[in-house]
């Protein structure tokens, strides 16, 4: 059985938690600048990781396997509470308030990895071996500019 969707999107996952360890890095130096930069580089990393499962992988699992979609639904939800908090990130980022944005960072840091343990555990290794033929290209979404 491939693994190629398991293998490329918990890459994706291991390089979003880097991009937002440095983005606490930053923050908790108060280097606003470069806290700044990184902050957008989580969102803009998150963001498409999200899109590439919203567009792609959800729906063409969901439409040849119906048992996932329960599990679907919920990682959408909680994309959606991610999302809310990515929002109060650049707004407490751009208010330079550090406790405010290290403490987005640790809830986000904390749904991200318990988000990605489902994922990994369980939904990405049920697309695997629902969508044996299309692995691969779902799989290459996530680095396709």
């Amino acid at each position: 059985m491939s693994s190629a969707i398991t293998d490329r999107f918990t890459a994706d996952h291991h390089r979003c938690d880097h991009l937002l360890a440095e983005s606490e890095r930053r923050l908790a130096a108060g280097d606003w600048p470069a806290a700044g930069e990184a902050t957008v580089g989580l969102v803009a990393a998150l963001e498409r990781h999200f899109a590439v499962e919203e567009a792609t992988l959800f729906p063409e699992l969901a439409q040849v396997f119906r048992v996932a979609e329960n599990p679907i639904e919920i990682m959408v939800g909680e994309h959606t509470q991610m999302r809310a908090l990515l929002l109060d990130l650049d707004e407490a980022v751009a208010a330079r308030d550090q406790p405010a944005a290290l403490g987005i960072l640790e809830t986000l840091h904390f749904l991200i990895q318990q988000h990605n343990c489902k994922e990994e555990g369980i939904l990405h290794p049920m697309a695997d071996g629902a969508l044996p033929e299309r692995g691969t290209a779902i799989a290459t979404r996530l680095t396709e500019d």
